[in-house]
């Protein structure tokens, strides 16, 4: 059947139509078939989007699903139903599973277990055999299998080599090499942010000099090697400070920042409630502020959810022994809404909609007659409780369970599909 969305307020920034009301139909072949003002059918599902913003979808560039090996905290089919939920149309997944996602046949077992849903999923490939830093896996193999990119996940690229021959294995099919910068032994046995707020609750801290070491050594590698690299979650000032000045030399690197840096600090952690234990850790004030300016000048990509479900046995330790992650997808709009007085939407939501699929070498939906539907609704004056009953996840832990959250996601479309979230 075909989609009558009517009075939907286009929150596009690269479109002509930005910050105008509009009706658009879209035929039973997915494609749109008119954008105007009053669009009357009576042969369409009507979707009244009055008070509700309408943007390309959301691709989230990171999140872990947990499957194959920890199903019990996520699985695919879950984590596309949350995705949905949560107003996303694409997921990039890191492949710390188990097993790692290393060869073509985990590449395809991915691909295969979702490929018939409204919500895609685009497996990252090891870098390396096991993410363990040492051997490369076979990256043109996987390439050819549908890896959308290359990374370790949530361990760093510490082996220099390796990186470099990273690098020109993946120049000739213009491949996407993604590290988390942090240097392991710098970080090793620590908690948090290395600060005043670490001193005074007694943990280890992990220095942000750990992240920028890292950093320039990849970039030196780069202007020796060539090619292109991107940086997963970065967290500091100092990162921020070098990446922008890469940039201006014209090396090809992007960068991205998960959502809960904009919103929390080291300070969040004073009362040691391991939900806020993430990697990197959460930085201090300056850092966020640099973070937030990094995304106004376009220093800084993309926003991801870095969405990391852990069982009740993860979290429930002591501070120290807990282990990182936080869920994210399902409030990332809320929080973006949070941010709207530091960063405007017409900021935010390119960084989560045209640039991921931009450094990922995929075309980019448009709202235009004839193009293809892909969009997300969001209701930002929509009020709802967040708690073990509305929590879409398999896991429990994120800080905002128990709160009444403002803004949410109201609808998925893609083509002639549309999901309502629950």
């Amino acid at each position: 059947m075909s989609i009558l969305l009517k009075r939907a307020k286009v929150l596009i920034p690269s479109s002509d139509r930005h910050n105008t009301k509009v009706d658009i139909l879209i035929g039973d072949d997915g494609l749109i078939s008119k954008i105007g003002s009053e669009i009357f059918t009576k042969s369409a599902d009507v979707i009244d989007c009055d008070g509700q913003y309408l943007s390309l979808g959301w691709f989230d560039m990171r999140a872990h699903f947990s499957d194959p090996g920890e199903e019990h905290k996520e699985d695919l089919l879950s984590g596309v139903r949350l995705a949905l939920s949560a107003g996303f149309t694409d997921v990039a997944i890191v492949p710390n599973t188990n097993p790692v996602i290393q060869t073509k046949n985990d590449v395809a077992y991915v691909l295969k277990q979702t490929s018939d849903v409204p919500c895609r999923i685009h497996p990252i490939a090891a870098v390396t055999k096991d993410a363990r830093g040492e051997a490369l896996t076979e990256m043109m193999d996987l390439h050819h299998g549908g890896a959308i990119a290359f990374s370790d996940g949530h361990e760093p690229l510490w082996h220099t080599d390796i990186l470099m021959k990273s690098l020109q294995y993946l120049q000739p099919f213009d491949g996407v090499l993604m590290n988390l910068p942090q240097d392991k032994w710098l970080s090793m046995f620590g908690t948090m942010h290395e600060s005043m707020t670490s001193v005074g609750l007694g943990m280890k801290g992990i220095p942000t000099v750990a992240e920028e070491i890292i950093i320039q050594r990849d970039l030196s590698l780069l202007r020796y090697t060539g090619g292109k690299i991107h940086f997963s979650c970065i967290s500091s000032a100092g990162s921020v400070e070098l990446i922008r000045k890469a940039k201006s030399e014209g090396l090809k690197i992007s960068c991205d920042v998960a959502i809960y840096q904009l919103i929390y600090t080291d300070e969040d952690i004073e009362d040691y409630d391991t939900n806020f234990k993430v990697s990197p850790p959460l930085r201090g004030g300056v850092d966020r502020t640099a973070l937030i300016a990094g995304l106004k000048d376009d220093t800084i990509d993309c926003i991801v959810s870095n969405h990391h479900p852990q069982d009740e046995e993860s979290k429930k330790l002591e501070f120290d022994l807990a282990d990182n992650g936080m869920l994210t997808l399902q409030t990332f709009w809320p929080w973006l809404m949070q941010l709207r007085e530091e960063i405007s939407l017409d900021i935010t939501i390119p960084k989560i909609t045209t640039a991921p699929r931009y450094i990922l070498g995929l075309d980019q939906p448009e709202l235009k007659e004839g193009s293809h539907a892909l969009f997300t609704l969001v209701d930002p004056g929509a009020s709802w409780d967040y708690n073990s009953l509305s929590n879409r996840s398999k896991s429990q832990n994120s800080p905002l369970l128990g709160r009444k959250l403002q803004g949410r996601a109201t609808a998925v479309i893609r083509g002639a599909s549309i999901v309502r979230s629950e």
